[in-house]
């Protein structure tokens, strides 16, 4: 009984980790260039037992390790001269209040004093630091050369890691990482007036929460109907102490 309340327990567990990140990636389902988060699991075999819902969790998933999905997004045209898609491995840098960091939403827009920012206000970098742009005509290259009315106006801070290189999510499809692990991207090509989605599928991350839901309270009934048994034996037990 024991290895059935482990195993139910552990599951649970998981399972509610899991409802977690899936619930993450349904909720960024529409924000450019999201990365899903995907689960691993190990699985534990327990001893055989008699006991039917021992039977039914003796082999059990733990959940192991989460890791980011960075497969192509979408590419969405819009027109607008400052959206930036990404299509290939690399990403935007940009330098946000605690420190540099790293996206591949590309949904631009210049300030009243030319600085070229993000959504949320972070200046965009460049090979020479925060870009800063004239006003014209804005032109950007596959390479991410810009120039404003045909004079070359400065080069956007393309940036790719080695699969081995661990980014850490912070959340509206921003990352982190060591300084010195980024590298010039060059297995990229920029695409001016679209922007990359998210590689979330709506309707597939939908249906497997609710998978996931029915799981978790399938190993919550089996730990209630442990508790239940044990208290049960305990019951009978004790008396005879």
């Amino acid at each position: 009984m024991n290895n059935g309340i482990y195993a139910a327990s552990a599951g649970l567990l998981a399972r509610t980790q899991e409802l977690d990140l899936a619930a993450n990636n349904l909720a960024n389902a529409n924000t450019g260039g999201f990365r899903g988060e995907r689960v691993s699991f190990k699985t534990q075999m327990m001893a055989a037992s008699q006991n039917s819902f021992t039977r039914a969790v003796s082999s059990f998933g733990v959940l192991g390790t989460s890791r980011t999905d960075f497969s192509q997004g979408n590419l969405q045209q819009t027109g607008n001269p400052l959206d930036l898609a990404i299509e290939g491995s690399g990403f935007f840098a940009v330098q946000a209040p605690n420190g540099v960091q790293y996206t591949r939403n590309g949904n631009f827009h210049l300030t009243k004093t030319g600085a070229l920012v993000t959504a949320q206000g972070f200046p965009v970098l460049g090979d020479k630091g925060a870009i800063t742009l004239p006003q014209g005509d804005a032109e950007i290259g596959p390479s991410g050369a810009i120039s404003v009315d045909g004079a070359v106006a400065g080069q956007l801070k393309l940036v790719d890691f080695d699969s081995s290189v661990p980014l850490t999510s912070l959340g509206n499809a921003y990352y982190s990482a060591p300084s010195a692990a980024a590298t010039p991207a060059n297995k990229l090509t920029l695409r001016q007036g679209s922007l990359e989605n998210s590689n979330i599928n709506p309707v597939e991350s939908a249906v497997r929460l609710i998978e996931i839901q029915r799981n978790a309270e399938m190993m919550q009934r089996a730990l209630n109907t442990f508790h239940t048994e044990f208290n049960k034996v305990a019951a009978e037990e004790l008396p005879r102490v």
